[in-house]
């Protein structure tokens, strides 16, 4: 079963309602950039069958989750979120370092389902919460749906509701006060229905304590997640972006001229943008296959990106984000069950600042 199906077999149940009221999150709260110093990582464990049908393939999955999780905690600590039943299966494939709490899920997308954490500058922390609706309602999602309260129950945090249906990854910050959206992720009615782009806008803002949003088209109702922002640009600092573009763009396929139009917004907002190839060969021939290098994640001291198996572009690519991110060691994986699903290693995870 593939990610950017969103014609998917068991339908969309989860949690229908929002908690608390529109525009409870703020108060002082903002969410610090992916670079600043995380407490640790969490992540999620797949192993619901109405996603994962195919047995072998829900293997490959936990495998490429444990790999992404192995490699991160050798330089800060991860949590897997799995439920209790789970967990010896996940032991099997994870290393030692990693923990397992008892906090049930579906899928493994961490970035969208999991908690989005938030500082108050005074050494408060709180879960800055964006409903998880499964994407429009497009996948199962009852467990899922209550991840992000479930955590911050766990750690004893306030639920800071933000009064909008959606997914981090749907959005990307620069910790800084600017944020970058696809409108057909956010201004749709399978999330915010009878929301206009500017009560959305308000509310993001005010979840991220941000001053400032870039907006693009995106691309709505291609794909799972409606074209979900952070497979294709990403800050990397105040001002700066990393995009993920193809040296000969098709003009017929609509992910290419919404890649365009997302560019060209960035350059005419006077951010420095610096353009990372596709990968011209890869493992994995599939069209739905998602080759995006700009879907890493940025830990304390390291930066784990995905290759592709093209020598040239995935050199270019682990050179570009060792100069983004000075400092940090550049590991990279092997994630091509992420890249069929849609996704990638940023997708499935999600910080936890440091206090």
């Amino acid at each position: 079963m593939r990610r950017r199906d969103i014609l998917r077999a068991g339908g969309a149940f989860g949690l229908m309602g929002m908690a608390g009221q529109a525009g409870a999150a703020g108060a002082g709260f903002h969410v610090p950039p992916e670079e600043a110093r995380h407490d640790r990582t969490f992540m999620q464990w797949p192993v619901n069958r109405r996603v994962h049908p195919d047995p072998v393939f829900l293997h490959m999955a936990q495998q490429t989750i444990a790999d992404i999780a192995n490699a991160i905690v050798a330089f800060e600590p991860v949590v897997m979120l799995a439920a209790a039943e789970d967990h010896a299966g996940a032991r099997r494939k994870l290393s030692d370092k990693v923990a397992l709490w008892d906090i049930p899920t579906e899928d493994l997308w961490c970035r969208d389902a999991g908690p989005l954490f938030a500082l108050d500058g005074r050494g408060g922390l709180a879960v800055s919460h964006i409903q998880f609706n499964g994407w429009g309602r497009k996948q199962v999602h009852r467990r899922d749906a209550r991840i992000a309260e479930q955590v911050a129950q766990r750690l004893g945090l306030p639920l800071l509701p933000a009064g909008l249906r959606g997914e981090a990854g749907g959005v990307e910050q620069d910790g800084h006060g600017l944020l970058l959206a696809h409108e057909s992720s956010w201004v749709n009615d399978n999330r915010n229905s009878g929301l206009s782009r500017a009560e959305i806008e308000a509310r993001l803002l005010r979840a991220y304590g941000a001053q400032r949003m870039i907006w693009a088209p995106g691309v709505l109702g291609e794909d799972i997640t409606d074209y979900h922002i952070d497979s294709l640009a990403r800050f990397t600092g105040p001002g700066r972006v990393l995009i993920n573009l193809p040296d000969d763009p098709d003009m017929d396929d609509p992910f290419h001229r919404a890649a365009l139009d997302t560019h060209d917004a960035l350059v005419a907002a006077g951010l420095k943008v610096e353009v990372l190839p596709e990968p011209h060969r890869r493992r994995v021939k599939s069209i739905d296959f998602v080759a995006s290098y700009a879907n890493y994640y940025v830990c304390n001291g390291a930066v784990i990106a995905a290759e592709f198996g093209d020598a040239e572009t995935d050199r270019i690519a682990a050179r570009a984000l060792a100069r983004h991110y000075p400092g940090r060691e550049v590991v990279t994986l092997n994630v091509d069950p992420l890249g069929e699903m849609g996704g990638g290693i940023h997708c499935a995870t999600q910080q936890m600042p440091a206090t």
